[in-house]
This record gives C-alpha cells, sequence and structure tokens, in this order.
C-alpha cells in the first residue's frame, strides 16, 4: 500500500517504500525538475527542441520538457529551429551504463565523453532507469510505438545483475560521473 494515499502500489523503490500511480507521477516530476536543476539544463529563456521517434523515452522526454515549461520561463519546440539554444535526448541510465560497461570491455573508456550536458545537447532523463520511464509512460496513458529490444550478451548480463543487486546501474552512471565528469 501508498502510505499516503492507502491505494495500490505501482512502484517500489529499493528502500521498499510503495507508491500508488499518482504519488510516482509526482515523484518522477520532481526528479525531472531536480535533474534540470542539479545539471544547470536549461536557463531562463532558452528555446529548447526535442526529436520525437514516438518510442517510450521520446515521449516521456516531451512530457517532461512540457511538465518544465510550465514551471519555467522556457520554450519547448518539436523542431529544430534557427534560435534553438539547448537539444533534448532521451538517454536514461540504462543506455548509458551499457555504453560504459562496452566501453570498459573494449578498453576505450576514456574515448567515452557522455555528460549530462555536453554544449547545447542536454540529457534531461539521464538519472532514470527505462522501467521508470516506461511505467511513466504507462501510468500517464501516453501512446508510444513498443520498440524492439536488441539484446546482446553484455546487456543482458547487466540486466542479470540489476536483478540481483538493485541500483546497479545507477552505480555504474554515479561513478562514470565521479571519475571523468
Amino acid at each position: 500500500m501508498c502510505k499516503q494515499c492507502e491505494i495500490n502500489p505501482v512502484y517500489e523503490f529499493t528502500n521498499k517504500r510503495k507508491v500508488c500511480k499518482n504519488c510516482f507521477i509526482v515523484w518522477f516530476q520532481k526528479k525531472v525538475l531536480y535533474t534540470i536543476r542539479k545539471f544547470s539544463m536549461i536557463n531562463r529563456g532558452d528555446v529548447v527542441s526535442y526529436k520525437k521517434d514516438n518510442n517510450f523515452r521520446d515521449i516521456v522526454l516531451e512530457d517532461a520538457l512540457k511538465f518544465y515549461a510550465s514551471k519555467a520561463p522556457v520554450e519547448i519546440t518539436k523542431n529544430n529551429r534557427k534560435n534553438v539554444t539547448k537539444i533534448a535526448v532521451s538517454i536514461t541510465s540504462d543506455i548509458l551504463a551499457n555504453e560504459i560497461i562496452n566501453s570498459l570491455i573494449n578498453g576505450n573508456l576514456k574515448s567515452l565523453r557522455e555528460k549530462p550536458v555536453e554544449g547545447k545537447i542536454i540529457k534531461p532523463l539521464f538519472l532514470f532507469l527505462d522501467k521508470e520511464v516506461l511505467l511513466y509512460a504507462k501510468v500517464k496513458k501516453l501512446k508510444f510505438n513498443k520498440i524492439s529490444n536488441k539484446e546482446n550478451k553484455i546487456k543482458n548480463f547487466i540486466n542479470e545483475l540489476e536483478e540481483k543487486h538493485l541500483e546497479l546501474k545507477h552505480a555504474i552512471v554515479n561513478s562514470y560521473l565521479e571519475l571523468y565528469c
């Protein structure tokens, strides 16, 4: 049961705290705001562009940017105009953890330069797992196309480790940020 609302939970955090749909949406939106503020992704008056491919990450990115625009004086646009100051991409911790492990195995980690903000490119979903982004899309009833999973051995290995050792992907990303950013 959700402690605040006393209704059935949709998500359980690693500390065993459970939240209902509404509490999950509030938590997700607060974390988006936190991520944007922590990494100074968007400034007052910025024009933020994003790509929309109708996969769950892009749809959630669009929703998160619109939520942010309702709280701050910024303009959100789908198309690349000339006066765009920031470009948002839908990179999550899952994608980054896979890239980091692949780079480690291939021995070229120093060539990997994945930061939350790289010039004009920002990554507002940087601190989210794919399962959290997908759940947000389903809870908010956002329409998206399912993407085919191109599974490889390393990705399967990381996912199996994540099941046994919760927060592994976050630990990989945080360690990378401490070392190289």
